[in-house]
């Protein structure tokens, strides 16, 4: 049986919407729990490898209730994030409320809603662009290497973290097993709705992952890009590069 919220094509932008609505009152809770809090750790490695220098412009697309965002703005950059989902933003708009903004520090994240594929950024913008299990959710992924390569500056990086396909038979056998059977039961207990979280393996099967993120980037004008698959490639987290150039940029 189709997972509901899973729709190929123009519907495909509403449904995921629709999806992360209803869980995002329960949707950091969920994430500790079935990744065993691990999601923090892999979140703070792929900040790491953000490199964000301070004062630079960060742009964390897909943003959640804010934990990437949260991130970059720690490592002092000056971060916009965005995302289509009402009630994710008014979470990460709480968690940033409740910060303090000492003297010399950035402002808390810009917390903006809109949509991934048509982002309301400025060509050449952002020194970093981060997503977080956000790309596997988009309708048109040549369409968003495009428009994020549009809004990196000229020597600035793509960040992707998000789910992996395990290549070892045995390894995937059971990750997806774990994906089916237990992760919709968080859904179910939490949400009332096991398939709000049957969804990931579903989205997961359509998703290129690590075996196509190579060539999805580089067709999109990304430069050096490189996947390091985390414990076993349940996760992957690719970085790439825009090519420089020597014109200055405006920021957003």
């Amino acid at each position: 049986m189709a997972n509901r919220y899973y729709q190929p094509g123009e519907a495909r932008a509403s449904r995921v919407e629709a999806l992360f609505n209803a869980i995002a009152s329960r949707y950091d809770l969920i994430n500790d729990l079935q990744s065993f809090g691990l999601h923090r750790h892999w979140k703070r490695q792929m900040i790491r490898r953000a490199q964000v220098v301070p004062g630079a412009t960060a742009l964390d697309i897909c943003c959640g209730t804010g934990d990437i965002a949260f991130g970059l703005r720690n490592a002092q950059g000056r971060v916009l994030a965005i995302d289509f989902s009402a009630p994710m933003l008014a979470a990460a708009g709480r968690r940033a409320r409740r910060l303090t903004t000492p003297p010399g520090q950035p402002p808390p994240p810009l917390f903006v809603r809109g949509d991934a594929l048509r982002l309301p950024v400025r060509d050449a913008s952002a020194n970093v662009v981060t997503i977080a299990y956000g790309l596997r959710n988009l309708a048109d992924l040549d369409l968003a290497a495009r428009e994020f390569h549009r809004v990196t500056r000229p020597g600035g990086r793509l960040l992707v973290l998000d789910f992996g396909k395990p290549t070892a038979a045995p390894w995937r056998v059971l990750y997806f097993a774990y994906l089916r059977l237990v992760v919709p039961l968080f859904g179910k207990l939490f949400c009332g709705d096991a398939e709000s979280y049957r969804y990931i393996l579903e989205s997961l099967h359509q998703y290129p992952a690590q075996a196509g993120m190579g060539g999805l980037l580089r067709n999109a004008g990304w430069t050096e890009p490189h996947t390091t698959n985390i414990l076993g490639g349940i996760m992957s987290l690719t970085v790439a590069r825009k090519p420089s150039l020597s014109n200055p940029q405006t920021p957003i």
